[in-house]
């Protein structure tokens, strides 16, 4: 019996060659369908985002002031108000209220979703006092000075720059700079051990190692140059334990602390 004729053969193939002509269109059918889908659900999120009523700023919450008002913290903020929540720049808004309001040390902007924008801030404290002419520059314990108030805050001693561009304080002043001497005395302040710092009135800074701080009972205590502060306040804490009568100390070599009635 004869096989198939070549011209037969390749009719067979190319019948039986690619999808069917209907399951072909079935299938552009399909992408087309789930491509038309996407394309609402994206356009109909952007629109739910950005276009609707529902995801708008509609009021702005403010925590963490202790001395700043919240009234303060909005105002500086300057957040848009009726605006799409997912447009709000939140790192804007932290700088803004960096540079327009000092006091404020760390800010977190956060979207409250769904009509909401929190300000959670964080104050600087004072450690130091500076004054200036009748009102008081707060230093915080970087040595940044953050805010001029007319009041002294209660328990934060004054800082004194005695040293000048004459006499035994000028190489000093001249070698490390008023920037210096003060985070120097903000270094003293910071390690000075938990009662006597309740009880700092003034920190003294003659020179960069010349530094002292005086209690508001009237003793006085002999610091030098703010390194070795742990070693120091260590020592400190033994001399006025082992003294108790005494009006001056000196611990300006930690291994080899004195302390004075007079």
């Amino acid at each position: 019996m004869a096989g198939p004729t070549t011209a037969e053969r390749g009719e067979r193939q190319q019948g039986s060659s690619g999808p069917p002509p209907a399951r072909g269109a079935g299938r552009r059918l399909r992408t087309i369908v789930i491509l038309a889908v996407a394309l609402a659900l994206l356009g109909g999120g952007a629109w739910v985002l950005y276009g609707s009523q529902w995801l708008r700023v509609r009021h702005v919450s403010v925590s963490g002031t202790l001395v700043l008002t919240t009234a303060e913290v909005r105002e500086a903020a300057d957040v848009p108000v009726g605006a799409p929540m997912a447009s709000v720049d939140t790192e804007a808004i932290e700088a803004r209220l960096r540079r327009t309001l000092p006091r404020i040390d760390t800010v977190d902007v956060v979207r409250s979703w769904p009509r909401g924008i929190a300000l959670n801030v964080r104050e600087r404290t004072p450690v130091l006092l500076i004054r200036k002419g009748g009102d008081f520059v707060e230093v915080d314990d970087e040595g940044v000075r953050f805010a001029t108030v007319s009041q002294a805050p209660k328990g934060v001693p004054s800082l004194e720059l005695s040293a000048s561009r004459k006499g035994p304080g000028a190489a000093s002043l001249r070698r490390f700079g008023t920037g210096r001497l003060v985070r120097a005395a903000v270094g003293v302040a910071g390690d000075l051990p938990a009662p006597v710092a309740r009880a700092a009135r003034t920190v003294r800074v003659r020179s960069y190692d010349a530094i002292s701080v005086e209690l508001g009972d009237g003793r006085t205590v002999a610091w030098g140059s703010d390194e070795q502060g742990p070693a120091k306040a260590r020592a400190l804490t033994a001399l006025m334990k082992a003294s108790p009568g005494a009006r001056h100390f000196d611990v300006t070599v930690p291994t080899a602390p004195a302390s004075s009635v007079s």
